[in-house]
């Protein structure tokens, strides 16, 4: 991991205990192996762990009293001190409260009722760990950018081009210039006249979808501000973007591939995001969702029901 993608998860303050399962589920993938072990011990057994000295949980992991302080760190806590303190407060939580009753492993057959319990408690973990992992800094700067943009570009293919399909039309009712691409040719021959004062953002959730990382190259190169909404912040894309925003991690299985989970937690960054620019420019953005709506209204009004014959 790069000491680029360390500082990005780093913060003033150690994140709140709730938070730290949230943490390691987005972060693991990135680490070292040694330090995923390390990782993946803390959000296992939080009670066990936070009752050892940093020489126990090396010892426990395999690693190295090193290590450990680099993961806790990582996870974005001063020290390891900080990091037992963070467990213990996790633990007393979860003796607390009762386990989840279900859990997203879908099986061939499972009654529907089972699968609309697994989807939606699944939802809500994505929606959670996004939450807790999101950083409010660059989510703020990336607000700020897009609020004073004279254009967005906005890259997305696949389920992300849907994400991407979403958030230019939300800034382009509250009077915003934004376009979405996801074909590849025109997403950079439409990069290619990006000026500084204009805004690109790419939403790849592997952080290494080539069709949007290399339009978000030529917006960067071109001066504009870039932005980045992936699930792996230390993947490729984050060469070329000023400000990332990272989403959670998602479990794929055979029944639900990764999209499903990924595109609910990029919906969440980019209601974020409308909702930072709305509150920024609300004296125009107010009357332009009034006007939007009144446009639309004689669409929505209750057509007759046409008589059987």
């Amino acid at each position: 991991m790069s000491n680029d993608v360390k500082e990005s998860f780093s913060s003033d303050a150690p994140p709140a205990p709730a938070a730290l399962a949230a943490k390691v589920r987005t972060l693991a993938p990135s680490m070292t192996r040694s330090m995923q072990r390390v990782a993946e011990a803390v959000a296992a057994d939080p009670a066990g762990c936070a009752a050892l000295t940093v020489t126990g949980l090396a010892e426990l992991t395999g690693t190295s009293e090193a290590t450990v302080v680099r993961t806790a760190r990582i996870l974005g806590y001063p020290g390891y001190r900080d990091l037992r303190l963070a467990l213990a407060g996790l633990a007393a939580q979860q003796q607390s409260g009762r386990a989840p009753a279900v859990t997203a492993d879908i099986a061939v057959d499972d009654p529907i009722a089972d699968v609309v319990a697994k989807l939606a408690y699944d939802e809500q973990q994505t929606l959670a760990d996004t939450a807790a992992g999101l950083d409010t800094v660059q989510l703020g700067a990336a607000v700020s950018a897009l609020a004073g943009a004279r254009r967005v570009d906005v890259y997305g293919v696949g389920a992300s081009g849907l994400v991407a399909q979403d958030l230019a039309q939300k800034l382009l009712r509250i009077g915003q210039i934004a376009h979405a691409h996801s074909d590849p040719h025109l997403a950079i021959t439409n990069a290619v006249t990006l000026r500084s004062g204009d805004v690109a953002v790419s939403i790849t959730h592997s952080g290494a979808t080539g069709d949007v990382i290399e339009p978000l190259r030529v917006a960067f190169e071109q001066g504009a501000t870039t932005i980045a909404i992936t699930g792996r912040p230390d993947g490729p894309v984050s060469q070329y973007a000023d400000h990332i925003l990272t989403t959670s991690i998602a479990r794929e299985s055979e029944l639900r591939p990764a999209a499903m989970s990924s595109r609910t937690s990029q919906l969440l960054v980019v209601d974020c995001l409308f909702v930072g620019v709305a509150q920024r420019s609300y004296e125009t953005a107010a009357p332009a969702l009034s006007a939007s709506y009144e446009a639309l209204a004689h669409r929505h009004r209750s057509a007759p029901r046409a008589a059987r014959s």
